[in-house]
């Protein structure tokens, strides 16, 4: 009789084994595993701020270029053959490239782009240079996971 009641009772418990729970957890967290690494944070924030560097140097080469062609094909008298670094809107512009003719009344450009991450004190953190043939390079040195972000027209 009393094996009777245990095993009523054990039928009537119904229920998942430790085993089971473990399993599951187990599957979930390597499920999560592997989403995480397929997402990858880390890489998606560089990317985004590296098509920020893109655009911006485009935006800045753009300017350069279209003050050009409003001055007769003379580039701004600051940009020299030596790859330096430009001076941001309101900055001190000792010793980097003072670009603000393409800011003054907002013509070429509202503000001179900042990069996302490796802006100095007064520097913007992208570097402008001219070759002898007056060709211009606009560079983002920050650029990050080994991308080289340097424009020339």
């Amino acid at each position: 009789m009393m094996r009777a009641i245990f095993k009523n009772l054990k039928d009537s418990c119904k229920g998942f084994t430790l085993l089971e729970i473990l399993l599951v957890v187990a599957a979930i967290a390597i499920l999560a595993g592997i989403v995480i690494l397929a997402l990858n944070p880390g890489k998606q924030l560089g990317d985004t701020r590296n098509a920020q560097r893109w655009s911006d140097v485009n935006t800045i080469l753009n300017g350069v270029y279209q003050y050009s062609i409003d001055n007769d094909g003379a580039i701004p008298s600051d940009i020299t053959t030596t790859q330096t670094e430009i001076c941001k809107t309101g900055g001190t512009c000792t010793g980097l490239v003072d670009l603000s003719v393409l800011t003054t009344n907002e013509v070429y450009l509202v503000a001179i782009p900042t990069d996302p991450v490796g802006e100095t004190t007064n520097g913007a953190g992208y570097e402008i240079s001219r070759t002898a043939s007056g060709r211009i390079t606009v560079v983002a040195p920050d650029a990050e996971q080994g991308e080289t972000i340097s424009v020339t027209r």
